[in-house]
């Protein structure tokens, strides 16, 4: 079988026909080089299914399903949120938090924040591609920007907030619950002491330095989702 995977938003079953849309056609046929009678996979959060192509027309590819290769995933939800940052380290930064497995991505826009607006549709792209690549089914959800208040007034999560004024550096996992975790990482500038204090006063909320040393905020999240998956898997 092919090891070529593609995320298809709508519903997948045994037998279905449908088409690919025009990106992800051109993509087989002209990129990969895929032919007629060839397979591939489709996935998306029921699973991942083989797919065998038809067909290859000008502008689509239509395929078949012949059987589901993997079930829906059972996995702890793991949360990030974070201060948007410059375009290039942005990209790459919410392509590894994909690959290491976070299931939803929370905007914050925080005091010290540069970059104030984002581009969902683009982060999107990215976050499939990145859950394409690294063999996830689920996809992450990314969510509408909003400030620190509201989201400390909304969530119910297990918070983990990475403050480098911590003397702590471990995760007590006897701490955490079924609710789902929550990083929070910080702007360029760092938290406000405002921030900090109103972080600190959630309720259940374990700080954690993750470096003695000030890091970038794309290295600070990757740092902090691998230190979080080996603490709790």
């Amino acid at each position: 079988m092919s090891n070529i995977r593609l995320y298809f938003p709508k519903s997948l079953s045994i037998n279905l026909l449908d088409n690919l849309d025009k990106s992800q056609s051109h993509y087989l046929s002209k990129v990969m080089r895929i032919k007629e009678k060839e397979v591939f996979s489709l996935f998306n959060s029921s699973g991942e299914w083989e797919a065998k192509i038809l067909n290859i027309s000008k502008s689509f590819v239509e395929f078949k399903i012949t059987k589901q290769l993997r079930q829906k995933e059972n996995f702890k939800e793991l949360w990030l949120a974070f201060s948007p940052i410059k375009s290039n380290y942005f990209n790459f930064m919410i392509q590894k938090a994909t690959e290491l497995g976070i299931t939803k991505f929370l905007p914050i826009i925080f005091d010290r924040t540069i970059v104030r607006k984002i581009n969902k549709e683009r982060l999107k792209k990215v976050v499939i591609e990145a859950a394409e690549q690294s063999n996830r089914i689920q996809v992450p959800n990314i969510e509408d920007s909003q400030n620190l208040k509201d989201f400390l007034d909304k969530c119910d999560v297990d918070l983990i907030f990475t403050d480098l004024n911590s003397n702590n550096n471990k995760v007590d996992v006897k701490k955490l619950t079924s609710k789902p975790t929550c990083i929070v990482v910080g702007p360029e500038g760092d938290f406000s002491e405002s921030e900090r204090d109103e972080i600190l006063s959630y309720k259940g909320v374990q700080a954690i330095k993750i470096n003695e040393n000030i890091l970038r905020s794309e290295t600070a999240v990757i740092s902090a989702i691998s230190i979080i998956n080996y603490s709790i898997n």
